[in-house]
């Protein structure tokens, strides 16, 4: 344990960790989707069929990195994310959740007529230097787990929904709540995970669409990197915690920002 506490984790060229993620989108107009991709100064297509990268150049020049303060770009920009096509849907593919929870907003505020959000798929841990990765995102991302995993927990949100319904009084509803709440809290995280964006029409307000992802993937990410510095039982409850009291700069690591 000891040798791992003094190994740092893999982490991407603009300094957060390197953690998987790909997000997936309904393409609205399949017709119009090229030409509104290549029109973006920041996206260039890839020699293979279907296959887009998004770079950290023109039209998001001025993302901020929190954790690259010192980071100067070159002449060669940075490659954020890959873009590719498969069985109707966009995907989206990152190394962090940094880069995340600052392309959705960007993609919606560019091209939300053409694509419509659908779910982000993400692992919930960091890797050492010298770990063997896995090979692309079809070997990390296994559909069937990760639906049985949500679909899991929507039954049992439900369940709990149903006995604060059928409670005597609005103090032992709240109760079931919160001791649901604390349980769920404590629960070991899995390895993979889904996160399904709820975008229902006109009357969603996109900004907290994307600041409830932006939280949900804050604490993920903390309990990853808790856990690698030794603190096995660190869990998203304790995450909550130590937002609330914003303790982040304790550890004098960058989480998300």
């Amino acid at each position: 344990m000891f040798d791992r506490l003094q190994k740092p984790f893999l982490t991407v060229e603009t300094g957060e960790a390197y953690q998987p993620i790909r997000i997936s989108y309904e393409i609205m107009q399949p017709e119009n989707l090229a030409a509104s991709l290549e029109n973006l100064q920041c996206i260039e297509k890839n020699p293979t069929p279907n296959s887009w990268s998004w770079y950290w150049r023109g039209e998001c020049n001025d993302l901020h990195f929190e954790s690259v303060d010192g980071y100067r770009k070159t002449e060669k920009p940075v490659r954020l994310g890959t873009i590719t096509l498969r069985e109707g849907f966009l995907f989206l593919n990152l190394p962090s959740f940094k880069r995340a929870c600052l392309a959705v907003p960007f993609l919606h505020r560019h091209i939300s007529q053409i694509l419509k959000i659908n779910a982000a798929d993400f692992i919930n841990k960091v890797f050492a230097l010298d770990e063997r990765l896995p090979h692309g995102f079809s070997e990390l991302f296994k559909d069937d787990e990760l639906d049985r995993i949500m679909n899991q927990r929507i039954e049992d949100y439900h369940k709990v929904q149903a006995e604060c319904e059928n409670a005597e009084s609005p103090e032992e509803a709240f109760k079931i709540l919160s001791e649901f709440t604390q349980k769920e809290a404590k629960k070991r995280l899995p390895y993979a995970e889904r996160y399904v964006f709820e975008m229902n029409g006109a009357a969603t307000d996109p900004d907290v669409v994307f600041l409830a992802f932006y939280i949900y993937l804050r604490g993920r990410e903390l309990v990853a990197i808790k856990r690698w510095f030794g603190q096995t039982g660190y869990s998203l409850a304790d995450a909550a915690d130590e937002t609330v009291v914003q303790v982040f700069g304790d550890l004098g690591i960058d989480i998300i920002d």
